[in-house]
């Protein structure tokens, strides 16, 4: 559970840096069109190969991070995924890495969306910088920004991908997730009953949370 509530804290992170993000690639010019599409490449890549390739770098005899600090600071690197919190910030970490080039684009697109009235008559009236965010951007993103939160959310609670292949629900099985440690109990330890349990007991958590969506979706204020 403990892992849960840190990834949820992943994904408060995640959503917050997409909202700062999107505001940063509104920018003109041909240059920042070339840097989103580089941003863009991390959530492009496939799931499985990246997380993988995470893990192998955080490998803690002859992983690439630790090779590196190595030949630059000739020091001896921790073994990173036998650590309960080490392992949990990078399963964090990646989490966050792949994701939030994609919520970026959403509310990128909500941010283009507004329409271009509102945000000239706001620079006449002095609404710019900080202030036009406060008192104009987010206020209309308001709710798509909490619709893609509860959404992550929801995604979060079934992620198995980044669990199982940069960290494996390691060490010592501290790192699961009720996905993971689901498939866990059903198929390694061959008790079906206690990985339908576990998976089963997200639902008190899922449901509130499609409700709650399913009320934003439906509300007709301040949408795009």
């Amino acid at each position: 559970m403990n892992t849960v509530l840190y990834l949820a804290l992943g994904v408060n992170v995640k959503m917050f840096l997409a909202l700062l993000l999107s505001g940063f690639f509104m920018r003109p010019g041909w240059w920042m069109k070339a840097l989103l599409l580089i941003f863009v490449l991390p959530w492009a890549v496939p799931q499985i190969s990246t997380f993988i390739s995470i893990h192998w770098m955080l490998n803690g005899e002859w992983g690439f991070l630790n090779n590196v600090l190595y030949t630059l600071f000739h020091v001896e690197g921790p073994h990173w995924l036998n650590d309960r919190w080490m392992a949990l910030g990078a399963v964090i970490v990646s989490h966050i890495w792949k994701w939030t080039p994609f919520w970026t684009l959403i509310l990128l697109a909500g941010r283009m969306a507004i329409p271009l009235e509102i945000r000239d008559t706001a620079k006449v009236d002095g609404a710019t910088g900080l202030s036009g965010f406060v008192h104009i951007t987010f206020p209309l993103l308001a709710n798509l920004y909490l619709i893609c939160t509860l959404l992550s959310t929801i995604f979060l609670l079934g992620d198995f991908n980044a669990v199982t292949f940069v960290s494996g629900g390691g060490p010592a099985n501290q790192g699961h997730v009720l996905a993971t440690i689901g498939i866990r109990n059903a198929f390694d330890l061959a008790q079906p009953r206690l990985g339908v349990a576990a998976v089963m007991s997200a639902l008190p958590m899922v449901i509130p949370l499609v409700i709650v969506l399913m009320r934003k979706l439906r509300t007709a204020e301040v949408q795009l």
